[in-house]
């Protein structure tokens, strides 16, 4: 008889870093990975038609069939897009998934973007999830794209049956949401077609706390109709940052905002690049010791030049899960969709709760309202651009004509020349009262803002 010995308590402790994994994992087979195949072909008494928000009918002849001949579309392969990955491929019934990403590996995206490895460091996060997925579950048909969602037209957009987006900025997200929005055909009575609503899927994390939303364009609210829940990021005042600076923030945004520039005049600050940040490291240290500050760290510096938000492996576990679970919902019409807002807070515990996000009556981008604004017929047009910036709309760089005249327009470069001068008019000098104005901007993709001036005077 043969007794074993305990094995030593150090052989034990599994080795979870990014090197200990393997570079090459074995593929699943069908039993580890089970599939939700069973599940689609079973009745169910809470199919998509019995819900709040219904969609579509369930069939369980034709759902699993639905799911996967469905193109779906994955923007963003970070911490919340890698988990959206793997819960599509885990799903068994996707097939063919698109990934965007604009971002390349850092060495601090490993603690939690498990579908990379050290070795990976520099390489497009697109190409690499891609790959990842592919070779470990063959079933899956992963097709990475490494750019920006602004760089493809709407035809690219419109061959996709849903859209799951795993942004981790507002400006991207608006820019989604006005290309998805702007796809809805519509008929001879004003209904928008089925066939050309695309559901836009949005989650996103901070911390503990987490959301996902469900989008059904120009049915349910949007992106923009929500906007105001997002306050705008506050400046720092550039002469804190180079005569008073208080907290390490405000060193490392000098280093990068100020010293940059005169250290590299014909080079602009990769963000992405470990020497370049190592530098910006070095000379917030430097401007931190002479004012007697502590707390500049390297993961400091990367988090204020990238605007990095806190990110919780478990968070994006959970935001994930809910978004694929929606797009098998949409796409198979299983179950009921989220009607139309989930918003999880573990900051305290575990809990969640799911409200209507109501649509905005005057929303720029779901409805075809005209907009008013009461000025002053002394306001100049630089006043104006000026307030659609800072004002409701949070425009980003706005161009503006008339029914006769091309008032302001950003592009191309000798159209904002021959322009420019009508920044210092005077509104009464360009328009008269109550004249309709037609304003664009980046982040409407092909749409425009209708805004009536009439003069307060």
């Amino acid at each position: 008889m043969t007794i074993q010995t305990k094995r030593d308590a150090s052989t034990m402790m599994m080795d979870t870093s990014a090197d200990a994994r393997p570079d090459n994992p074995k593929p699943l087979s069908r039993r580890q990975r089970g599939s939700l195949k069973t599940l689609l072909s079973r009745p169910s008494c809470f199919g998509n038609e019995t819900g709040s928000l219904p969609i579509g009918e369930f069939d369980t002849g034709t759902a699993s069939k639905q799911v996967y001949d469905a193109q779906v579309l994955v923007i963003g392969a970070g911490g919340l897009g890698c988990e959206i990955l793997k819960d599509l491929a885990m799903c068994g019934v996707v097939n063919s998934v698109v990934v965007m990403d604009l971002d390349t590996i850092d060495v601090t995206n490993l603690n939690r973007q498990f579908l990379f490895r050290s070795k990976d460091v520099g390489e497009s996060k697109a190409a690499v999830a891609a790959r990842f997925i592919n070779e470990r579950c063959p079933w899956m048909n992963v097709v990475p794209y490494h750019g920006k969602i602004q760089d493809k037209d709407a035809d690219f957009y419109k061959q996709f049956k849903v859209v799951i987006s795993g942004l981790d900025n507002v400006e991207a997200r608006r820019w989604l949401n006005g290309m998805i929005v702007n796809l809805v055909e519509f008929d001879e009575d004003g209904d928008p077609i089925p066939e050309t609503i695309i559901p836009l899927i949005d989650g996103g994390t901070e911390g503990f706390s987490g959301q996902s939303r469900m989008i059904l364009p120009r049915i349910t609210s949007c992106f923009e109709c929500s906007l105001d829940a997002f306050t705008p990021s506050a400046a720092v005042p550039l002469c804190t940052i180079a005569e008073t600076p208080r907290i390490p923030e405000h060193c490392i945004a000098y280093a990068y905002v100020l010293q940059w520039p005169k250290e590299f005049p014909d080079r602009k600050l990769d963000a992405d690049s470990p020497d370049d940040m190592k530098w910006v490291h070095s000379k917030a240290v430097e401007r931190a010791e002479k004012f007697g500050i502590e707390g500049v760290t390297y993961m400091l510096t990367m988090g204020v030049v990238k605007n990095i938000i806190p990110a919780v492996a478990s968070t994006n576990a959970i935001v994930s899960a809910v978004c694929v679970n929606e797009a098998i919902k949409v796409l198979s019409f299983c179950s009921q969709s989220l009607n139309t807002y989930m918003m999880y807070m573990g900051s305290d515990g575990i809990y969640s709760h799911t409200f209507v996000y109501e649509r905005k009556e005057n929303c720029p981008v779901s409805s075809s309202a005209t907009h008013k604004m009461s000025l002053p017929s002394s306001t100049t047009l630089n006043a104006l651009i000026q307030q659609l910036c800072d004002g409701e709309f949070r425009l980003k760089a706005p161009s503006i004509t008339s029914s006769e005249n091309t008032l302001y327009m950003r592009k191309p470069m000798a159209l904002e020349k021959a322009t420019r001068k009508n920044l210092d008019k005077t509104l009464k000098d360009l328009i008269s009262d109550g004249e309709e104005l037609t304003v664009t901007d980046p982040v409407f993709p092909d749409t425009s803002l209708g805004l009536v001036i009439k003069f307060e005077d």
